[in-house]
């Protein structure tokens, strides 16, 4: 890993690296909070007692590792509890890595939409989903003071992401949240758009990017994440693209407990992200805590 930048905050160190991904075959950055219980007097500690759980965030369609770190306003609580956050970039990016041939922002770099691409010319630098799941955490905890006790957490796309994700991989995160996620890709023109370049126009190979369809199939004997999702009202996406209600009609007939939040005049912009993030955080370093004592 190349570090970037770094710049104190909190007590804590933020920075951004970038190295060479041989799950993407491209060079990725990424950006990460490291809290103060990290650092012994203000520098990195390489003693094992001084590891800290992580939350992954996961952004959205035009985002890169920075919106987050520099809207959400996150660092002071995390700084707090005591929680990294790591922030991936949306999507692989270099010379040679392909982009939607009409620069659509919903399509191509900067919209990855955490899958495994099975189509060309995708397939070759798109797969998202093992980056976020195995590659990057891998190579963080070898390299810094960060446990391997994960929560996941995402907005829009990255909160589609952070669901299916979460679900998929139960034994790898704490608990799972999300704002105004694209709850059921395979029924809004986002998700029909994406996983249609990217896994081919066989709609039975996108059920498993669909956090919905993922619900209402819960194995019942398997493992059950704790789940915070926040919606605003006022989202102009709201109705075509997110359908949260999807979410909660498959969680009622799976019998999964999912908190689902909708807050009056609340739109997709960070504004609302940062509105709540003081409590995803602490909703977060409860179950952290809680799988750590386990």
């Amino acid at each position: 890993m190349n570090l970037l930048s770094q710049n104190k905050a909190f007590g804590g160190l933020h920075q951004r690296f970038e190295h060479h991904s041989s799950a993407l075959k491209c060079t990725m950055k990424f950006a990460i909070f490291l809290p103060p219980q990290a650092l012994v007097n203000g520098e990195i500690s390489q003693q094992k007692s001084f590891k800290v759980p992580s939350l992954y965030w996961l952004s959205g369609l035009t985002c890169t590792d920075e919106n987050f770190m520099q809207k959400a306003g996150a660092m002071k609580i995390a700084a707090e509890l005591g929680i990294a956050i790591i922030a991936p970039d949306t999507s692989p990016r270099g010379d040679g890595v392909p982009d939607d041939e009409n620069a659509s922002y919903d399509m191509g770099l900067g919209a990855g939409f955490y899958v495994n691409a099975t189509q060309a010319p995708w397939r070759e630098h798109y797969q998202m989903y093992d980056y976020v799941v195995t590659e990057l955490p891998q190579l963080i905890e070898a390299s810094l003071p960060i446990s391997a006790k994960r929560a996941i957490s995402g907005h829009s796309m990255g909160g589609h992401g952070a669901l299916t994700i979460g679900l998929k991989n139960t034994d790898n995160y704490s608990s799972i949240s999300a704002f105004s996620p694209i709850a059921n890709p395979v029924n809004c023109p986002w998700g029909e758009k994406a996983l249609t370049a990217y896994l081919g126009s066989d709609r039975s190979t996108w059920a498993s990017y669909d956090s919905a369809q993922l619900l209402a199939n819960y194995p019942k004997n398997a493992t059950k994440l704790p789940i915070l999702v926040d919606q605003g009202k006022a989202d102009d996406f709201l109705d075509v693209q997110l359908k949260p209600e999807a979410l909660t009609e498959a969680a009622k007939s799976a019998n999964y407990p999912l908190q689902l939040r909708l807050h009056e005049g609340y739109d997709h912009s960070y504004f609302f992200i940062a509105t709540f993030i003081d409590e995803h955080l602490r909703f977060h370093h409860q179950h952290l805590n809680a799988d750590m004592s386990s």
